[in-house]
């Protein structure tokens, strides 16, 4: 799996110009710009998919397809479809455009050294850090704007289908003490309360643990979270899986428990926070991210890569002493 991203990302990169290269690339240690993401509609650094030629545009789309899961690939490119639908329902005034989606690369996948990537435009964003054999690919923001697209009251389009229906059964499956644990408030907070910040800081957990649950809404609870993790490629998924502390997990909502009126949720644990927002455009604007409170663009990697350098060049010093 490891070998497709990085020939994935080879690939992007043999097929850049010296002018995009230098645009593109840069230095892993720019934290500073590594960790300046977001996920609003706006101009990024980097190269933008709408200037690139077609076999660059497919490049890219195939370094989101080797860490992506193939149900999350195609959300994620109905999302970037999703902007022209929205630039049509505005006329066309904000001139929004499914190619502006940027790439920025940091460091370069050859060698032992550290290396990354982000692909990132309006309601997408992933956030890819690769060291010593392993992935990180968080934060990781989908959104849709139409949530649904309807025909005759009925829905023809709705790529973030799951991410709502999955809780609203979780909220079925739960005993009335239960829920009353889980509904913490009747308003919603403006958007995910973590918003583009750089860093989590986590809240004390709110809502309903898996103790409290039965058995069966407790599995639909740990399926809720394994839904998000499964944004990825099923390696990487286990991996992120087997790091959760399921007993310390919190599910909570906010908001109406009526569809088409605004809600919110969050799962919240040590290792991950997951938020849900629905509450624009009458619940018709979803935002949705998973990120980790210790991880997110593989801080954690890179700290454990710069501390096994160091060891490394202690330890050459000390037997060359």
């Amino acid at each position: 799996m490891l070998h497709d991203v990085t020939d994935a990302t080879r690939r992007f990169i043999g097929l850049l110009d010296a002018d995009q290269r230098e645009h593109a690339m840069r230095s892993v240690t720019d934290d500073d710009l590594r960790h300046r993401w977001g996920y609003a509609p706006g101009i990024r650094p980097g190269l933008v998919l709408g200037d690139l030629r077609r076999d660059q545009r497919k490049a890219v789309h195939g370094m989101l397809a080797t860490v992506l899961s193939p149900h999350t690939y195609t959300q994620a490119a109905a999302v970037m479809a999703l902007e022209d639908v929205l630039d049509h329902r505005e006329g066309g005034h904000r001139d929004r455009h499914s190619g502006d989606y940027w790439t920025i690369l940091f460091g370069t996948p050859d060698g032992d050294e550290p290396w990354g990537w982000r692909i990132e435009g309006h309601h997408l964003s992933v956030n890819v850090l690769v060291a010593d054999g392993r992935v990180s690919a968080t934060p990781f923001f989908l959104g849709a704007n139409p949530a649904r697209v309807t025909y005759r009251g009925r829905v023809v389009g709705q790529p973030l289908l799951f991410e709502e229906e999955l809780a609203r059964e979780l909220l079925d499956r739960m005993d009335p003490t239960a829920r009353r644990l889980a509904v913490v408030s009747d308003l919603t907070p403006h958007d995910i309360r973590s918003s583009d910040s750089p860093r989590v800081n986590p809240s004390e957990p709110v809502g309903v643990t898996p103790a409290q649950l039965s058995k069966p809404a407790g599995e639909l609870l740990l399926d809720i979270v394994r839904f998000y993790l499964d944004r990825l490629r099923h390696e990487l998924a286990d991996e992120e899986f087997a790091r959760i502390d399921q007993e310390r997990l919190h599910f909570s909502w906010e908001g109406s428990l009526r569809r088409g009126e605004g809600h919110y949720y969050r799962v919240q644990g040590p290792e991950l926070l997951i938020e849900y927002d629905n509450t624009f455009n009458e619940a018709n604007h979803i935002h949705t991210v998973w990120r980790r409170h210790c991880g997110d663009f593989g801080d954690d990697l890179l700290a454990a890569h710069c501390d096994a350098s160091r060891h490394t060049v202690a330890l050459g010093t000390a037997q060359n002493g």
